[in-house]
């Protein structure tokens, strides 16, 4: 997915995560071709482009202003539950692996790799930019149709982030049994000694979690990762640790930030319960991301989107796409700098 609030950057030095937490953060809907976009896209393909996009239900639970990132987990969207017609057209990304998880639907992926698939429901698609690469995602079909879909981003380390492009698809990911009837599918990472087959590049864990109603369950963690929890349907109860609390309600895209140094939480459900659970090694570097790049400096950000409106090879083509793209949105007129954590 494109990014098209991208705005300045977080300038406050942050606090370094030093023990558990039990932060409770809201999502917030996004204005996908809202109006300083469609300034910046007069073209009548543009404009077609941004009206079908602003059709779009789509709720950001991450960066937030207090938590740029989780571990190495820097951007989290979910697009639904809605019933739409969704056309995102070619568009860059460099620095980061998107991690598509449809709940509804289906969605066709196209990129400049020659990928064209489609994605659905317990199917992983993860895209790895390196140091470019452009996609394109339509939703299945001419018309509207039911669409609920988890979009995540990884942020590369230093040692992969000027790499080549790479894409897999994964259909067989491990599913482990917890107690009370709970299971825990490894999208990505590791968690309870499992690991996805997915190739990462850092620590890390995404973990799609479903409870029965009435289940009750210890989900283990690793010490020295950070972690969080995020709702997306059935409001569970995790108790955080916190003395004299009766537990947290963790609301549909809601996401509970739990720090680190805990071997691990509990969570019960009062009736049937889906969450994800985002962890890893906290990150080795603070980020500077715009629109849809993550980079370390102003200066790659603005090379990278130099490179995309000049029509450079270093993003390629999408395969079965013409002319058609997204165009990126006017630089800030502030210097971008790190989004560094205020918890």
């Amino acid at each position: 997915m494109t990014r098209l609030d991208a705005g300045p950057e977080l300038t406050e030095a942050p606090p370094l995560c030093d023990g558990p937490r039990a932060l409770l953060l809201e999502s917030r809907e996004v204005p996908l071709g809202g109006v300083r976009a469609m300034e910046a896209h007069r073209s009548l393909r543009a404009m077609e482009v941004h009206r079908s996009l602003r059709a779009m239900e789509v709720h950001r639970s991450l960066p937030q202003r207090e938590l740029p990132m989780v571990g190495a987990w820097c951007f989290l969207d979910r697009f639904g539950p809605q019933e739409v017609r969704m056309r995102v057209e070619p568009h860059p990304h460099i620095g980061l692996q998107t991690v598509t998880w449809p709940l509804v639907g289906e969605v066709r992926h196209r990129d400049t790799l020659g990928s064209d698939v489609v994605v659905r429901r317990g199917v992983l698609n993860l895209m790895t930019s390196g140091a470019g690469i452009a996609h394109s995602e339509y939703s299945v079909g001419e018309g509207p149709v039911p669409l609920d879909m988890l979009q995540l981003w990884v942020a590369l380390p230093e040692s992969r982030r000027h790499g080549p492009q790479a894409f897999e698809r994964h259909e067989d990911l491990p599913v482990i049994d917890l107690d009370d009837g709970a299971t825990a599918t490894v999208v990505v990472g590791s968690f309870a000694g499992t690991a996805s087959p997915a190739t990462m590049y850092t620590p890390i864990a995404g973990v799609e979690l479903h409870l029965p109603a009435g289940a009750a369950v210890t989900l283990p963690l690793v010490p020295e990762w950070e972690y969080a929890l995020v709702g997306v349907s059935g409001e569970p109860v995790v108790d955080a640790g916190e003395e004299g609390a009766a537990g947290i309600a963790l609301p549909d895209q809601g996401l509970l930030y739990l720090g680190i140094h805990r071997d691990g939480i509990a969570v019960r459900a009062e009736r049937d319960t889906t969450l994800f659970l985002l962890g890893g090694e906290p990150f080795e570097a603070d980020i500077v991301m715009w629109w849809n790049f993550v980079g370390r400096r102003h200066e790659e950000i603005v090379e990278a989107r130099d490179a995309w409106e000049s029509g450079s090879d270093r993003y390629g083509h999408v395969v079965g796409h013409g002319d058609e793209r997204i165009p990126a949105p006017p630089l800030p007129g502030v210097r971008l700098t790190e989004r560094r954590r205020r918890v």
